[in-house]
């Protein structure tokens, strides 16, 4: 069955590029395919305000299918959790049973921890001046938990503060993007916000603040994911036990 499953996906995948093959070729001038790129990028300071084009892209023009990846990473988090939680005692704690992480491991982990927390929220807010965004930024922050955690401390996470957080992060999102029904475009993810002065930090209307939702999500998802494998109820005592 499951080879039999490989050969579908791998056949509709060989598929899905033959059917691409034909539109590749019927171009009447060498610019007809990035045509639509090109106009966005002439367009883009004017429409978004953003000095970063990609990001531009990412939040308003595809604004939707953002917010679909984000909805993706959301299930995804779930379902991670909810398979793993009937054997993370076996697999996944044992291999963080062992606090010892060793003098440097540890302390340097909570060195490091709030200067990569510094960059991860330097590269969201920055994310429409310079590549970065929401994306990275958040997995950025997350990974400041993680050191704590591969180096062998104990890292128990605010479970219902992140739940919080995370629900906040979408319903936020989806508000800044209702804000354009409020415009004269009357359209669901359309930057009514002031541009600001272009190649500043606030400047760009609402894609800083769409991004900072999606660093919040992102950071709160996979710190929330790694924390649920990683620790569960007597935890401690399993470790006191190991001791002795």
């Amino acid at each position: 069955m499951r080879k039999l499953t490989g050969l579908l996906l791998m056949g509709g995948f060989v598929l899905y590029l033959v059917s691409l093959v034909p539109g590749l070729f019927n171009a009447t001038t060498p610019t007809a395919l990035d045509s639509v790129g090109a106009a966005i990028i002439e367009d883009s300071r004017t429409t978004s305000g953003s000095a970063n084009v990609v990001t531009a892209i990412v939040v308003q023009y595809r604004g939707l299918d953002t917010l679909g990846e984000v909805t993706v990473l959301f299930v995804s988090a779930l379902g991670v959790a909810i398979l793993a939680s009937g054997f993370r005692d076996d697999v996944f704690r044992s291999m963080f049973a062992d606090d010892d992480g060793g003098f440097i491991l540890q302390y340097g982990g909570r060195l490091l921890m709030p200067f990569i927390v510094l960059v991860g929220v330097y590269i969201v807010a920055h994310g429409h001046l310079s590549p970065g965004g929401g994306f990275p930024g958040g997995v950025l922050i997350a990974t400041a938990v993680f050191i704590l955690i591969l180096t062998g401390q104990s890292a128990r996470m605010p479970h219902r503060l992140l739940s919080i957080l995370e629900g906040a992060a979408g319903l936020g999102f989806i508000g800044l993007g209702a804000l354009g029904f409020l415009g004269s475009e009357l359209s669901f993810l359309t930057n009514t916000l002031p541009k600001g002065e272009y190649l500043t930090l606030l400047s760009a209307g609402f894609i800083p603040f769409i991004y900072a939702m999606v660093g919040i999500k992102v950071a709160s998802e996979l710190t929330t994911v790694v924390s649920v494998l990683t620790e569960a109820p007597g935890h401690e005592s399993g470790k006191e036990e190991g001791r002795s």
